[in-house]
């Protein structure tokens, strides 16, 4: 079975306990008031495995299972199956955490504040597919297709002005960084990914002009 499946199975399955047992919602939330006063920071990677409600957990496992799959493959196939399989797991997990940590330090002293959800690794995941595939085309909102590495470059710059203007119930800055993550620690883990996506960039550009 594949790491990706695993991840969206234990997640479902966390997400559907926490949905029927507001106490396990509360313990594995994201909330930097109690993780700095309780030391509490296993809080950074559980909330990525609870949701705030069906449509949150759907949207995320669908758009993690078109992704995760094919970032897993590359990663296998740069790797050994078991190298690959690990490295894959330390991307996903890694964004989540990456994704939470900002807010830690932001809203410390805020009470109020608390984030859940899996989408710093879910865009962790999907900038290493922007990384490989730079080329390949993306559907925004399921009709409006886009290369990945343009939609990379909108999304980067949505989530900043979103994250900066917070006038929604949206964890922007866990989208920003956890997509930051995947990206560097694909670049790291992978190098020849780089000249790579600029072949594939250039190539691109040849097309146009």
């Amino acid at each position: 079975m594949s790491v990706t499946l695993i991840l969206l199975i234990i997640t479902v399955g966390i997400s559907f306990l926490a949905f029927n047992e507001p106490t396990y919602f509360y313990k594995l939330q994201h909330h930097p008031f109690t993780e700095v006063r309780e030391k509490q920071y296993y809080r950074w990677l559980s909330s990525g495995f609870v949701h705030a409600d069906y449509m949150h957990l759907g949207v995320n496992m669908f758009v993690f299972y078109q992704f995760g799959g094919i970032v897993e493959q590359y990663y296998t196939t740069v790797f050994d199956d078991t190298t690959g399989r690990v490295l894959y797991l330390v991307l996903y997990l890694g964004a989540v955490i990456a994704g939470a940590l900002p807010t830690y330090f932001k809203h410390q002293n805020n009470e109020a504040y608390a984030a859940v959800g899996a989408s710093g690794g879910v865009a962790g995941v999907m900038f290493a597919f922007a990384l490989f595939l730079p080329t390949s085309q993306i559907l925004l909102y399921g009709i409006i297709p886009l290369y990945s590495v343009i939609w990379a470059v909108l999304y980067l710059i949505y989530e900043q002005w979103a994250g900066r203007r917070g006038q929604d119930n949206i964890g922007h800055d866990a989208h920003f960084y956890g997509a930051i993550f995947g990206l560097i620690a694909t670049a790291i883990m992978i190098p020849r990914s780089i000249p790579h996506f600029i072949s594939e960039i250039q190539e691109l550009m040849s097309k146009w002009f």
